[in-house]
């Protein structure tokens, strides 16, 4: 097996976790996925793999070679392609990763248009409400909402979001309208216990921090439930503006506190390779960039 096979085992072990998952994509055997990889530690002189009962994890020199490994790969493939005369034309597989509610509203609809108009393209799509490593993972392109910590993964912002206080206007005609962030702490509550929220609710007074802790009267899992029981009056939830930016146009949720709010959220399109990118990566990019540029939910 030479050096390119044992590249393309090892990357599958890793992206799959197990010996026997990464054989049944490769239509390999177990035994001779197990000797790939073994012959590749032996000949590196380290071990790229740590393997238990149950599990395989890649060791943090693995880490680095798997990067490497994921971007030698693609440009081989980016060089077989411009040898065929398809370097023009995106094709292959694409690994993409949003949030669950950002990748619906605004991601599925990019996904569709591209499908459309690349044929040869396929797309796995991992919405989730947590931060996905593009390298362990496996992921060409991924949406990040928030600051981005220092990698060596390109980044394109698109746009930015604000964290909103919001309440159905029957509800603030009935109650009357908060004027301080101190007036949600007697307010009936919708609070989200997903992934990255957090019962302190922070604001700017001023130019001085201020948190509150807001006591819910309900909690739920999903931001589209919150949203929905704002929508119904129950009281106060906090999202992001994207996600009820159709709702506030419509007048069935308002927003309030905003002069107390703290500085918008950026969103940026985050993916490996920059201009040594497949093809297919680099043109899923500037698709994605153009349209979320120039969606006005996100300009705010």
């Amino acid at each position: 097996m030479d050096r390119f096979q044992e590249m393309q085992v090892f990357v599958a072990v890793a992206q799959d976790q197990g010996f026997s998952a990464a054989a049944r994509r490769l239509g390999m055997s177990a035994a001779s996925v197990t000797r790939a990889v073994a012959a590749l530690e032996k000949r590196i002189g380290t071990q790229l793999l740590t393997r238990t009962t149950r599990n395989v994890y890649v060791s943090e020199a693995g880490q680095r070679f798997l990067e490497d490994c994921r971007m030698i790969l693609s440009q081989v493939q980016e060089a077989e392609n411009s040898a065929a005369g398809s370097h023009t034309q995106p094709r292959g597989q694409l690994t993409i990763t949003a949030p669950v509610l950002f990748g619906e509203l605004f991601i599925t609809p990019i996904m569709v248009d591209f499908l459309k108009q690349y044929p040869d393209v396929t797309i796995n799509a991992l919405l989730v409400d947590r931060v996905v490593s593009v390298v362990e993972e496996g992921v060409d392109v991924a949406l990040r909402i928030g600051e981005l910590p220092d990698s060596n993964q390109h980044a394109i912002r698109v746009g930015e979001v604000r964290r909103v206080i919001v309440a159905s206007p029957q509800y603030l005609d009935s109650h009357g309208r908060p004027i301080h962030p101190q007036d949600l702490c007697q307010a009936p509550i919708i609070g989200i216990s997903s992934i990255g929220q957090h019962r302190t609710w922070p604001f700017i007074d001023g130019d001085e921090p201020l948190n509150i802790r807001p006591e819910p009267r309900l909690v739920v899992t999903a931001n589209q439930a919150a949203i929905k029981s704002a929508a119904l009056g129950l009281g106060y939830t906090r999202v992001l503006s994207y996600q009820v930016a159709s709702q506030v146009a419509e007048g069935t949720l308002e927003i309030v506190l905003a002069d107390f709010e703290v500085p918008p959220l950026p969103i940026h399109v985050v993916y490996q390779g920059g201009r040594k990118a497949p093809t297919r990566v680099r043109s899923f990019v500037d698709f994605t960039v153009k349209t979320l540029r120039e969606h006005p939910a996100l300009q705010k």
